[in-house]
């Protein structure tokens, strides 16, 4: 899978698509592929206050559960509600489709603490070494 070059990341495999002070947030493949086999997602019920580096909901997979994390703070807008019936998207378009929550951001100088495509695969290949 090709991951985009436009949009951001995060070291806890959190990407940002930023579009007119909206951050669309998901997960990375990377981060699907080492959960393994999705089984239940948690997210945030609706609109509250979210700060950058905060949980924001839990996934889970036959392996393990995993913290999800805020990789701007601002209001939250939007969740993916559907996600909690149908992982799927997770796994076939995590850019896409399997897109979680959406943030109206407060703090747009905190883009600059994301890291873009080359540093996020430069922080993979230092993982694959360990």
């Amino acid at each position: 899978m090709t991951r985009p070059a436009e949009i951001k990341y995060s070291p806890s495999h959190e990407w940002t698509r930023l579009e007119d002070g909206i951050a669309t947030v998901g997960i990375t493949d990377f981060a699907v592929e080492q959960l393994g086999d999705l089984v239940f997602i948690d997210l945030p019920a609706g609109s509250e206050t979210v700060s950058r580096g905060a949980p924001f909901g839990e996934i889970e997979s036959t392996k393990s559960a995993s913290e999800l994390f805020v990789p701007l703070s601002g209001e939250l807008v939007e969740v993916n509600s559907g996600l909690a019936d149908n992982l799927q998207p997770l796994a076939d378009d995590p850019f896409g489709a399997g897109w979680m929550i959406r943030i109206r951001i407060s703090t747009p100088e905190e883009e600059s603490e994301l890291i873009d495509l080359q540093q996020y695969e430069e922080l993979l290949a230092q993982e694959d070494e360990h």
